[in-house]
């Protein structure tokens, strides 16, 4: 049970951060922003935009609320590093990077929208629709539960690919924890950045690299060097082969270990290192091979990982197998915050006319998932009455509390200035309709990343 000491702490730093956010983040239509933003936390599910603006939170009328999105501005480079500073200082934290889609197939005067996969619950597992792809990094405090904190979200623009995108987030994550040396940052991302072009990008950041790899995948050791004579020609770039599916070509590994695990079973664990791609001969990296499962007769397939090693590890932590296959775990929360920020925050809801506005909203709800993590020491459980009392907290369970808080915290905006009736549309002045713009095709990711 936590003191008046530990709640006063608590209480002080989500002022704290809520007024940073509201002085240095919010620069154009700030008041508007805020209220919006105390909006999404206070409301259940969103069923439309404009319904937020019959929040008791949201202080102005509706058009306020279009308002804000449309000519409101956010320091997003601010917000970005602000966030980054949040996370703990000291031990192994893990970054998840994932992507997900907003669909927008009927909006068709917004440009450069694009071909994107959107995840249904149909046999085949998903679709192609028309939309807008976003790129998530995503701070994942522990396994197995529905926190997962947005450090970095940013659209995928027609002329980038998601893979180059995400690293340049890793980029700019590891200069906002420069100040960070007791900090091991580990970078979990799956099978679509398990090349060497992202692995070359991310070399001799701070931050080590966790990537899934395909189960045949071809990878080659590093050359040894020629004994006696030295042989005519070009120097061998390659050295022996090893394939996934051979278990003949890959020897013995450097690090072997067994453990037991409560979700997992019995795990066996091999290690290889110094291993590189066809076309990454210049960014070596280890090679895991996780066994789960082993006590069933009928295991399930191996998952090979790849891990690059940032240039410097904190004292004290110590980078074994196991480190790498829990580290990888952590991106098991990003799925289901995804679907929360999307089914009770609204996320791709509205149907904004610009994708700049979608940019804007898209940040007010990773700003709101990161008050409802802040007010989780603060807030006690009140099920309805058929739910089942927790004992840890998920985020819909702090945001029905979280109105509670408003009364201790208060807000920074201020209060609305009435102006008056609008004047509403000139007289005279024609409505011209907007441009109908195509859907953007984009280049194949093989050859972007080639």
């Amino acid at each position: 049970m936590t003191n008046q000491a530990t709640t006063t702490g608590h209480i002080n730093r989500l002022i704290e951060f809520r007024q940073a956010v509201y002085e240095h983040g919010l620069l154009a239509r700030r008041d508007a922003l805020f209220d919006l933003l105390d909006a999404i936390v206070a409301e259940g599910p969103v069923p439309s935009l404009p319904w937020l603006s019959l929040s008791p939170r949201f202080q102005r009328q509706w058009p306020s609320l279009y308002a804000a999105l449309e000519d409101g501005r956010l320091d997003s480079v601010w917000l970005r590093a602000y966030l980054a500073q949040q996370v703990p200082a000291e031990g192994v934290q893990v970054f998840a990077l994932d992507g997900s889609a907003w669909a927008r197939p009927c909006a068709r005067t917004l440009d450069d929208r694009q071909y994107v996969y959107q995840p249904t619950q149909a046999v085949n597992g998903g679709s192609v629709c028309v939309g807008y792809p976003y790129a998530l990094l995503e701070w994942s405090p522990a396994v197995r539960t529905s926190w997962c904190l947005p450090v970095d979200i940013r659209r995928v623009p027609s002329t980038q690919t998601a893979q180059a995108l995400g690293a340049l987030q890793v980029q700019d994550l590891a200069h906002a924890r420069s100040h960070c040396p007791q900090a091991l940052d580990i970078i979990a991302a799956d099978g679509r950045y398990g090349h060497a072009s992202f692995l070359r990008a991310l070399k001799g950041q701070r931050c080590g690299v966790v990537v899934r790899l395909r189960r045949d995948r071809v990878l080659y050791r590093a050359v040894r060097p020629p004994e006696g004579k030295r042989p005519r020609g070009r120097p061998r770039v390659h050295g022996e082969r090893f394939a996934f599916r051979d278990p003949q070509t890959w020897g013995a590994p450097q690090e072997e270990s067994t453990l037991q695990d409560p979700q997992w079973g019995l795990v066996r664990l091999a290690r290889w290192k110094q291993l590189h791609d066809l076309r990454g001969a210049d960014v070596p990296c280890d090679v895991l091979r996780v066994c789960v499962h082993q006590e069933r007769e009928n295991p399930p397939e191996a998952l090979w990982l790849a891990w690059q090693a940032p240039p410097l590890i904190p004292a004290g932590i110590s980078v074994t197998g196991e480190t790498i296959w829990r580290a990888y775990q952590h991106r098991w929360p990003v799925e289901p915050g995804i679907r929360y920020r999307k089914q009770q925050l609204g996320w791709t809801q509205p149907q904004v006319h610009s994708k700049e506005a979608g940019d804007r909203w898209s940040e007010l709800v990773a700003l709101a998932m990161w008050l409802l993590f802040l007010a989780r020491p603060l807030t006690e459980d009140h099920p309805l009455p058929w739910q089942k009392p927790q004992r840890d907290l998920t985020p819909q369970r702090v945001q029905q509390s979280f109105r509670c808080l408003f009364a201790t915290i208060g807000t920074p905006a201020r209060p609305p200035k009435r102006r008056g009736k609008a004047p509403g549309w000139p007289q005279g002045k024609r409505r011209m309709p907007k441009q109908r713009l195509a859907v953007v095709k984009k280049q194949s990711v093989a050859l972007k990343t080639a």
